[in-house]
């Protein structure tokens, strides 16, 4: 009986390698640069055809919430003229591009990597091109692999345009009418802007993720939470740290929403609703055409605007002072109490011309490549600071690894340098 002939992945030997890093991210690159400086041979497999990382799939528009300041990576801090600048997505690319090159790190882009497992004390990783063998294996994926869409999407009319924030580009990609935004968070108030500035018809199906101001007591906010994050420890100061999370499903709450467009900029959603934007409740159900939102929207806004205060303003103000900080006062936030006419809790798509969906709903972590039992429900390894339950396998660039920053360009090399150590420990016998 013939049989199919073997693929070019299955005729290729295993290769052999000491620890190899899964992701050519921020955070691959970050701890390739630390196993270099030990001399650990290692290599990064990357899925995407070229390096950049998940900054590749964001739109045309898109603009780097983060300032140029926090671009500190390991062995190559921002020395550029613009600290508290914003990179535009394509220069962000260059950049990582750059660190990469200049940090020689061994990278084999355009492998996909299909499963780990272990094997013989070590593991043996397959991917799209080819087979390994490793001692030590580092997952330094990210967390945005799937994009996130409710299942209620399934019965919005076949008319409707729907696109998640991943497949979207330009404003010139929607049909002509008005656009519903589902989500709040940096991706929803970012494209929603862009959309108004171009004069599209815009509603918002308002989520909770918190407004929080862009500048805060003589920084900008990262600058504060950096700081707050890493060095808050020593002077007691540990909100911003894994422990102190309510719940594991906290470690995916959205980002403050805020925006680098135009030189950095606060985003308020009463703002937005005063330039015309169509504030809505929670989108809750689908049906034949017509959308139901709940009804809650003014206590969804002040939720949305008590929530900086509430805890992370407290966590900045504890830590200036706990670290003896001269800084200037907190301003008192504005009272706003503007409130859209009332819109009925049902709204029918034809009728309000909507004829594109954006769903702003973020993304979920997606490791079930990894076959090896160690990743909890949320499919998020479990692990001491990145050192997981099986030995020799790590994890580094998760949201919440540690702490807050722990996603962060400007933060990720602190989680990098500590796993990049344990991965250069001896093997025991």
């Amino acid at each position: 009986m013939e049989t199919d002939p073997p693929t070019t992945a299955q005729q290729k030997q295993p290769q052999e390698i000491d620890t190899l890093i899964i992701g050519g991210g921020q955070a691959g690159l970050a701890t390739s640069y630390f196993l270099s400086r030990a001399g650990v041979e290692h290599v990064v497999l990357e899925r995407r055809p070229a390096l950049g990382g998940a900054w590749q799939d964001r739109w045309d528009g898109f603009v780097l919430n983060t300032p140029n300041f926090s671009l500190d990576l390991p062995g190559m801090p921002y020395s550029g003229p613009e600290p508290e600048a914003f990179m535009a997505r394509d220069d962000v690319v260059d950049y990582f591009r750059e660190y990469a090159r200049r940090i020689e790190a061994p990278v084999l882009t355009g492998t996909n990597v299909t499963r780990i497992s272990t094997s013989d004390g070590g593991f043996t990783v397959e991917t799209s091109d080819g087979g390994w063998r490793a001692h030590k294996v580092v997952l330094a994926t990210g967390a945005y692999q799937v994009p996130k869409v409710p299942a209620l999407a399934a019965k919005l009319p076949d008319s409707v345009v729907q696109l998640h924030t991943h497949g979207y580009r330009n404003p010139e990609q929607l049909p002509d009418g008005a656009v519903l935004i589902v989500g709040t968070g940096q991706s929803g108030g970012q494209i929603a802007e862009e959309l108004l500035a171009v004069g599209r018809e815009v509603h918002l199906a308002v989520s909770t993720c918190p407004e929080a101001p862009r500048r805060y007591r003589g920084h900008d906010i990262l600058y504060w939470l950096l700081q707050a994050g890493i060095h808050g420890p020593k002077y007691g100061i540990t909100a911003l740290t894994v422990g102190q999370l309510p719940s594991p499903a906290a470690r995916f709450a959205c980002n403050p929403l805020l925006s680098g467009t135009g030189g950095g900029h606060d985003v308020h959603l009463r703002d937005l609703g005063r330039q015309g934007v169509r504030l809505h409740g929670h989108l809750e159900a689908a049906d034949d055409g017509e959308l139901t939102f709940t009804d809650d929207l003014p206590e969804r806004l002040a939720t949305v605007e008590a929530g900086f205060a509430q805890r992370m303003g407290r966590v900045l103000d504890a830590y200036i002072a706990a670290a003896g900080i001269e800084a200037p006062a907190a301003l008192p936030r504005p009272v706003d109490d503007w409130l859209p006419a009332p819109s009925p809790a049902v709204l029918n798509l034809a009728a309000e011309n909507i004829t594109s969906v954006l769903w702003a709903t973020g993304y979920r972590l997606d490791l079930g490549f990894v076959d090896i039992p160690v990743l909890d429900a949320w499919s998020y390894p479990r692990h001491v600071r990145g050192v997981t339950e099986q030995p020799g396998l790590f994890v580094v660039g998760l949201p919440w690894l540690t702490g807050h920053y722990s996603s962060v360009v400007g933060g990720v090399g602190v989680d990098a340098e500590y796993v990049a150590g344990r991965v250069g420990e001896p093997r025991a016998a």
